[in-house]
């Protein structure tokens, strides 16, 4: 039986990923500082630890695995990211995290390991058109990320490949393009545009009024978390290092994202545009190079994520008033 360590096992991308090796046979060991929020985990074991902690990733590791998983970072969505307030902790506590999980996998001798980076940390000045943002792979440098998530974020991809390098670690490395689905974060500040506005949607009546931040006309692509399980599995068993986008090229604009979601609540809904943290002008993956590397692509329509994210964000609306 194959073995597999996914850390940061109780958030959103990572507990969908144990589900998903479950169903592959694989035995799991899952860590985080919580249980996932949602649903039980379907890990074989599960530690409730601070990988910030040292000696926390080496007791995790007590044992060589065929695969690890790295997913675990202190991030959130726009709120979160881009008000400046939390960028010390971003950037150490993700640092930390990082720096603990490869050394610890280099003394057991793991043979494969993934680091899931994010498009973050492409330059700010190649997404300032929303009609035509460059995420092409090779853009990333020279470097000039719009945030110091998207530094750390950069430094990690450096660090892991680096280890790659120097110490013959099967290193893969992607850069994930907004996630959404059922059981992500939905409320509380954290969460990303997609669970957000399901959110405010189920919350106000046919007729209403939502708020978004900005414009509403930044651009973005919305990547439902099946897929990018996929993506994940597909690189880490590859003999490709990366880095990679993992994302959808189906981009929309912010104010279109509502109105799609208002489409599949079925309700008319206005849209009031508010100063507010909205990063970059345009994102949206480009797909060139996964396609030529591992002969596959994310090709789901955003509005069936959408449909069933609603969907599961209605009914935690609803069980929120009751």
């Amino acid at each position: 039986m194959k073995t597999a360590l996914v850390c940061g096992a109780g958030g959103f991308i990572a507990s969908h990923l144990v589900r998903r090796l479950k169903r592959e046979g694989y035995w799991v060991r899952g860590v985080d500082l919580k249980f996932p929020e949602f649903s039980p985990t379907v890990a074989d074991d599960f530690m409730v630890a601070d990988l910030r902690d040292p000696q926390n990733c080496r007791n995790a590791m007590d044992r060589r695995f065929d695969e690890v998983y790295q997913l675990a970072a202190d991030m959130g969505g726009a709120g979160f990211v881009f008000t400046g307030e939390n960028d010390a902790d971003i950037m150490h506590n993700s640092a930390l995290v990082n720096l603990n999980v490869l050394e610890a996998s280099y003394k057991r001798n793991v043979s494969r390991i993934f680091y899931s980076s994010s498009a973050c940390m492409y330059p700010e000045h190649n997404q300032l058109d929303p009609e035509n943002p460059n995420c092409s792979e090779d853009s990333a440098y020279p470097a000039n990320p719009d945030s110091e998530y998207g530094w750390e974020k950069l430094f990690s991809e450096r660090l892991y490949l680096a280890f790659g390098r120097n110490y013959g670690m099967d290193v893969r490395v992607a850069r994930y393009h907004n996630i959404f689905g059922p059981e992500g974060t939905w409320r509380g500040g954290r969460e990303k545009a997609p669970a957000a506005l399901c959110r405010k949607i189920a919350e106000v009546d046919n007729g209403g009024e939502i708020e978004i931040w900005g414009d509403g006309l930044q651009t973005r692509s919305f990547l439902y978390v099946d897929e990018c399980v996929e993506g994940t599995l597909r690189l880490t068993r590859s003999d490709w290092a990366g880095p990679v986008n993992i994302g959808s090229d189906e981009m929309v604009s912010i104010n279109g994202l509502a109105e799609m979601i208002s489409q599949v609540a079925g309700k008319k809904v206005s849209i009031r545009n508010i100063p507010g943290p909205e990063g970059v002008r345009g994102r949206n993956s480009d797909n060139r190079l996964i396609e030529g590397k591992l002969g596959w692509r994310p090709s789901a329509p955003l509005v069936d994520g959408i449909s069933a994210t609603y969907q599961w964000v209605e009914s935690q609306v609803d069980s929120a008033r009751s």
